[in-house]
């Protein structure tokens, strides 16, 4: 069975930092690119805004994470985490992590496999 897991949500003042976990299981992670998405309250769900290829190594920010967002991979685990910095209200939201077998150049907005979402809220 295919499976991801995220964790590491939260609440978190302004300026915080939270590290968000993506487990993975039940598919060869190493041909996937595990990708970031995030809806917030009363918004589609957008993404990826940070994506990580298992095949080629490359990463990927949109520039609205750029700076605040690094993404990595435990490949012994096949977890991928994503360490957030300088938190915003605006970064309110659940955030969803999702696999497509590609690379972060190619990855599209709806991944073959997906999360159940762990939920961070920022506040001012």
């Amino acid at each position: 069975e295919v499976q991801l897991v995220e964790s590491g949500g939260g609440l978190v003042q302004a300026g915080g930092s939270l590290r968000l976990s993506c487990a993975a299981s039940g598919f060869t992670f190493d041909d996937y690119a595990i990708g970031w998405f995030r809806q917030a309250p009363g918004k589609e769900r957008e993404g990826p805004f940070s994506c990580i290829s298992r095949r080629d190594g490359s990463t990927y920010y949109t520039d609205s994470v750029k700076g605040r967002v690094t993404i990595s991979s435990d490949n012994a685990k096949d977890t991928v985490y994503l360490q957030m910095n300088s938190l915003k209200p605006e970064d309110t939201a659940i955030y969803y992590c999702g696999a497509e077998r590609t690379i972060c150049q190619a990855m599209g907005v709806i991944p073959d496999y997906w999360g159940q979402g762990t939920q961070v809220t920022v506040s001012s």
